[in-house]
């Protein structure tokens, strides 16, 4: 492109009237452009994102610039967020629901270069492996769209996160928390390190039903979703010990191993979480008894984008990407552009 150029008389600096209007720098992209290029870069993968802007805009972009413009916006997404390490000093929503789950994603870790070899072709160095990648979501009752958090980082970030939410949802002094998970230990210890007695705990009840299902009982699958659905009834009912009452006879004998000892399995699961299956309690009170909605979020916003065929992420860069890809989710995605703009 030829640009007409001028220079000023009194500081001989160089004018760019087209370069300036068109926020465009020497050897550089403009900031719309960047927009356009780290959208496309949180939903396909950086090879697909010149093919999309040659679709929608007829722009050839190498995949080198495309990736580190992507790259770029994310880090500089996960480096703003704020976190606060308290509740709010106020009377608060009267209840927030919240969920947490993890999901593996595929993990790879390059040894630096220290000889020739390594110089050359570093992919016969590298290590690969899977690190679990952690959700929490918080949603007021009567609010559709949920506040989702995530990160690659230790299991205490994930509750950072999870307390960023909820004070953005309106969390205070007063407010019920009305928390659902799979049972995981490490979720449960979040829920009562950040909220205390102000948190009810409850195990996923479908969650807890594929135990029941790989325990039923019975000649036939008839006979099996027949007890299956009697156990179902009486856990909602809160009749737990009639549960294990009925898988009481069918418990296999000891020596036979776990993975061939569901009856075993399942009478265990519920024993060890007896505190946490108030499913009578939750529909009196029209709350959910599932954390479906954690597990459908994992499918968008984790999956999608981290779990594509082919695809090998630093933790570092799989942390800065969940970012990004969450800051669309909550509605952010604006307001993020907006202050990006007048920061530059």
């Amino acid at each position: 492109m030829i640009e007409q150029i001028f220079t000023c008389v009194k500081t001989g600096k160089v004018i760019r009237p087209f370069s300036s209007s068109a926020q465009i720098h020497c050897r550089g992209y403009s900031l719309p452009l960047q927009r356009a290029i780290t959208d496309f870069g949180a939903d396909v993968s950086f090879g697909r994102i010149p093919e999309k802007l040659q679709e929608h805009y007829g722009i050839t972009v190498p995949v080198s610039s495309a990736q580190a413009i992507t790259q770029k916006h994310a880090h500089t997404v996960k480096k703003s967020q704020i976190t606060v390490e308290e509740i709010p000093d106020i009377d608060g929503v009267e209840l927030i629901i919240t969920e947490m789950d993890g999901t593996m994603i595929p993990t790879v870790k390059t040894t630096p270069a220290t000889d020739e070899e390594r110089i050359i072709d570093r992919r016969k160095t590298r290590e690969l492996g899977w690190k679990e990648a952690r959700l929490s979501l918080v949603r007021i009752p009567e609010e559709k769209n949920p506040i989702i958090a995530g990160t690659v980082g230790t299991v205490d970030d994930t509750g950072k996160q999870l307390l960023n939410s909820a004070i953005r949802a309106g969390i205070g002094r007063k407010t019920k928390v009305h928390a659902i998970g799979d049972g995981a230990t490490w979720i449960v210890n979040q829920v009562r390190r950040l909220f205390g007695e102000s948190a009810t705990y409850l195990i996923d009840f479908y969650h807890l039903c594929e135990y029941l299902a790989a325990a039923a009982p019975g000649a036939n699958s008839q006979s099996r979703k027949t007890w299956l659905k009697q156990q179902k009834k009486a856990l909602k009912k809160n009749q737990v010990l009639k549960v294990l009452n009925n898988l009481s006879p069918h418990m296999e004998l000891e020596h036979i191993a776990d993975k061939l000892a569901p009856v075993r399995v399942c009478t265990r699961y519920i024993k060890n979480r007896l505190e946490y299956l108030d499913y009578q309690g939750a529909i009196e009170a029209d709350l959910p008894i599932g954390s479906g909605e954690i597990e459908s979020a994992h499918r968008y916003v984790i999956q999608e984008r981290l779990k594509l065929p082919g695809a090998w992420w630093t933790i570092e860069k799989a942390d800065e990407m969940l970012a990004l890809r969450i800051l669309r989710v909550n509605n952010d995605w604006q307001t993020y552009w907006s202050n990006y703009y007048q920061s530059t």
